[in-house]
């Protein structure tokens, strides 16, 4: 019975809420669609968040899955690798533990066999892999996978079977698991492809199964191809077999599912034992027992962040910033609740004197916002739905693999919204509803009177609630377009950086022979065969080759032994490292300072060099003699600036090892420069050139670049005819143009320049028509004012200016609090800003004139307005 007599009144209000709604549907339709641009954004927006850093992962009971972690004092001297599955390892300072995440095949084994755990689910990238076998030859991005993987994870298979432990066995017929976007992509989604037979590296592998639709990837972001037993890792790469039993050679990541019913803590007991075992004991001890060395068991919905991080600070900053878009809705959608209260001073008044309380009204009133703001939110549902998925368009737009996510409207995007259009219509309701109770009845319940003001002609109020509206819509619309400046001048800074060589009429392509079964010198035959036949077409002005391209964003580092000129001092300096082909500096239009360039000499020497040293080439160690004659290399500018100052650079030779070095047990003569060209970026736009080396390349991976007289992507069919000619099984990987590999470098910069722009455009729109909504209502209440100075003689071009010149004052406030927030906002944008300081002048200047001009547009216009009506008219209202 309590309930109904609480719900009753509740229904009331909403059935006079509707009534008032049917009458003025424009006034409504207005406030629904400002309401819907701020709510819709903020649900769009906050769809992606929701994806990118809160799903939970495509597996079953995520909860009960979790991934080691390894610590120790000290860190032990092993190769390591993350696939960027996990955190990099890294350490936060000398007092911190060392930690990573990868483990050797042989502890992988020994976890296996504990029966620690429910299931064990190992994983490593298996990097690129050529696929033949059916149609044109491929390249596919494997993930090699322990027999239990899909097991422990709890994926099914939509077609066919997937991986089990007798696949994982070196004995066993090579079995594959396709991703299931990728057997739409590359087989049509045919279900006779299970038993079909394919070629990986020129291995016979049979597809076995598809994983099923939901299981994207384990970790976000990082799609997939196909999945291979780690088994099969040493017939597709030769490297494997030396360091598949390696104890040293931590190469894989391991989940595991916990046992119910067993406590964590002893599960976390039983591994920090069997890992203080193997370090110590197994093999040479990596570390001592005073290292403390341990394992973590980590929630594997928090430790497999896969390349969320570059995600997270954008869609953090876009959350603010459409944050502040509804905040400045919920002040313009205020203003006009303001206003149109005045025209129900009246009725609040015969109400209030028929004796209904204050507290029934003030419900009345929220309970009207409150619909109005859930009308708002179901458009701003169907808004944030386009607005997700445009947003996802434009990032998969410039992409060269799966984007690994979409944004749907499920049910946290949808109690988001919920609550959000709730709190929006408290916000933009109490203080009209307030400012309406407090309401004077004997002058209100006079006919035709409810516009006029109640204090002195020549005073004005500065301290109204539509005044503190105006202020906090001018402060809020600075915060967003000074925002979108600073991010809208970096990405004009990016663009117009000189990278130091030519990116017009480029195209790129890579080339992996080994995936092929070549060897180094077959190798280095097909590279110098393809670039004379490459430049030989018509069309083509010069072909080179390096082994990564410049601003793919991949990058190799050295240390080598230097001689200080003038001195005995011998130090290790680092250098960016860069394996080049011939003719590499014409074709990116390098210029040349010093000396000359790389020639085919150049690059037999380093091939003898490649193959004499233990490990890498194909000959025994000790087959062949190190070689006696230094390297050639090529420095660049800064290079040569900061280890020969003041001095020819061209005929120095550095890097020499003497055989004292236990790493380096031979000797070796080291490098010898033969030029010296200009800096140029490597492999990003932002980060700042380094001294740079550029060697001749040989016996690996090359990405060609080849530069043509018109558009280079006319060229790639013949290219891949040439390609496909030499060898059918080697495919054409990451096909560019050198220009979209720069758009492709400033995808995130764009994509954020680009939605705050957008949002800073909708939010000037907003302000502009708040602005003129509370300045039109101001004008309105002054109008008796107004008519008294107009009778009185006053000019209606001073009286335009007095109105204008109160509003420039009230934006010049706003204006002032938006600059001191929005220069806070600018420190917080620091690590996505270049070439601009988060205070820049030129950008606060510009965006507070900006909303000057349309806040003076904004006042003009219904102060002129006012100043036409009849004086008579005005001074009737008394």
């Amino acid at each position: 019975m309590k309930s109904f007599k609480l719900a009753y009144p509740l229904w009331q209000d909403v059935r006079y809420g509707l009534r008032l709604m049917a009458r003025s549907p424009g006034f409504n339709a207005i406030a629904a669609i400002i309401l819907a641009l701020g709510i819709g954004a903020n649900s769009a927006v906050f769809s992606l968040m929701e994806a990118v850093m809160f799903r939970a992962l495509p597996v079953q009971d995520a909860q009960q899955l979790v991934v080691l972690q390894w610590s120790a004092n000290k860190n032990p001297r092993h190769r390591h690798a993350s696939y960027g599955d996990t955190k990099s390892d890294t350490r936060l300072d000398s007092a911190s533990p060392w930690w990573g995440t990868s483990f050797s095949r042989p502890f992988l084994q020994e976890v296996e066999r504990s029966n620690i755990f429910l299931g064990v689910a190992a994983f490593a990238g298996g990097g690129p892999l050529a696929l033949s076998g059916h149609g044109p030859a491929m390249s596919a991005n494997g993930q090699s996978v322990n027999g239990d993987f899909f097991r422990t994870l709890g994926v099914h298979a939509e077609v066919g079977r997937l991986l089990e432990p007798r696949d994982d066995q070196p004995s066993s017929s090579p079995a594959l698991v396709l991703n299931y976007g990728y057997w739409q992509r590359a087989f049509g989604s045919s279900p006779s492809v299970v038993g079909m037979v394919v070629n990986l590296n020129s291995v016979p592998f049979t597809i076995v199964g598809v994983a099923e639709r939901k299981f994207v990837s384990l970790s976000f972001g990082n799609v997939y191809d196909l999945w291979m037993p780690m088994a099969m890792n040493p017939r597709l790469n030769a490297n494997f077999a030396r360091r598949d039993n390696d104890v040293a050679a931590w190469w894989l990541l391991i989940a595991a599912r916990l046992k119910p019913g067993v406590p964590v803590s002893q599960q976390q007991a039983a591994m920090d034992l069997l890992f203080r075992n193997h370090v110590l004991h197994v093999g040479k001890a990596m570390v001592e027992e005073s290292d403390a060395p341990r394992i973590a068991l980590l929630p594997a919905q928090e430790a497999l962040v896969g390349v969320s991080g570059q995600y997270a600070d954008p869609l953090r900053v876009l959350m603010v910033t459409v944050g502040l878009v509804l905040l400045i809705a919920s002040a313009n959608v205020a203003g006009l609740v303001l206003s149109r209260s005045t025209s129900r001073a009246r009725e609040f008044a015969v109400r209030l004197a028929l004796g209904a309380r204050r507290g029934r009204l003030l419900r009345q009133l929220l309970t009207e916002s409150m619909m109005m703001s859930m009308i708002g939110g179901a458009l701003g549902i169907v808004l944030a739905f386009l607005g997700a998925r445009a947003i996802v368009t434009m990032l998969a737009s410039n992409r060269t693999r799966p984007l690994g996510f979409s944004a749907s409207l499920d049910g946290y995007v949808l109690a988001f919204t919920t609550v959000v259009s709730l709190l929006t219509g408290i916000f933009f309701g109490i203080l009209p509803a307030l400012r309406s109770l407090h309401v004077d009845l004997s002058p209100a319940l006079k006919e035709g009177c409810g516009s006029s003001t109640r204090h002195s002609p020549g005073r004005h109020r500065w301290y109204s609630i539509s005044n503190a509206l105006v202020i906090m819509q001018a402060a809020l619309a600075i915060v967003v377009l000074m925002g979108a400046g600073l991010l809208m001048r970096t990405l004009t800074n990016l663009r117009n950086i000189d990278p130091g060589f030519d990116t017009n009429n480029t195209l790129t392509f890579g080339l992996d022979p080994k995936l092929a079964g070549y060897k180094s010198l077959q190798i280095d035959n097909f590279y110098r065969e393809l670039q004379q036949q490459i430049g030989a077409l018509p069309g083509v002005i010069a072909v080179s080759y390096s082994q990564s391209g410049l601003l793919t964003g991949s990058r190799s580092r050295t240390s080598v032994k230097f001689l200080r000129p003038g001195g005995a001092e011998v130090i290790t300096i680092e250098a960016d490292f860069m394996p080049v082909g011939t003719d590499f500096f014409n074709t990116m239009k390098m210029p040349l300072l010093a000396g000359r360039t790389l020639n085919q000499v150049d690059m037999e020497r380093a091939a003898a060099n490649r193959a004499s040293q233990p490990g890498i080439g194909e000959a025994k160690p000790g087959s062949l003699p190190p070689p006696e004659v230094p390297v050639p290399v090529i420095v660049n500018q800064l290079f040569a600036r900061k280890n020969y100052p003041g001095i020819n650079a061209v005929g120095r030779q550095f890097g020499e090892e003497d055989g004292s070095d236990p790493d380096h047990p031979q000797k070796y003569p080291g490098y010898i420069i033969v030029g010296v060209v200009q800096d140029a970026k490597y492999n990003n736009l932002r980060r700042e050139i380094d001294p740079t080396m550029y060697v001749p390349l040989t016996g690996q991976n090359a990405t060609f670049a080849v530069r043509t007289a018109s558009d280079s992507k006319a060229m790639l069919p013949a290219l891949r005819n040439l390609v496909s000619q030499h060898d059918s099984n080697l495919p054409l990987t990451n096909v560019s143009t050198q220009t979209e590999l720069i758009d492709r470098q400033l995808e995130q910069e764009r994509l954020i320049a680009k939605l705050s722009s957008f949002f800073a455009i909708l939010a000037l729109l907003l302000a502009s028509v708040g602005l003129y909504g509370l300045l039109s209502y101001e004008v309105t209440r002054k109008t008796r004012e107004i008519g008294i100075r107009i009778a009185l003689g006053a000019q209606r071009a001073e009286l335009i200016w007095m109105v204008v010149w109160q509003s420039i004052v009230l934006v010049f406030a706003g204006a002032a609090l938006g600059v001191s927030a929005a220069i806070g906002l600018g420190h917080m944008l620091r690590k996505l800003l270049y070439g601009v300081k988060p205070s820049d002048p030129i950008t606060l200047v510009s965006v507070a004139l900006l909303l000057i001009v349309v806040a003076i547009v904004a006042a003009a216009v219904p102060a002129r307005r006012a100043t036409a009506v009849d004086p008579m008219t005005a001074l009737r209202c008394e």
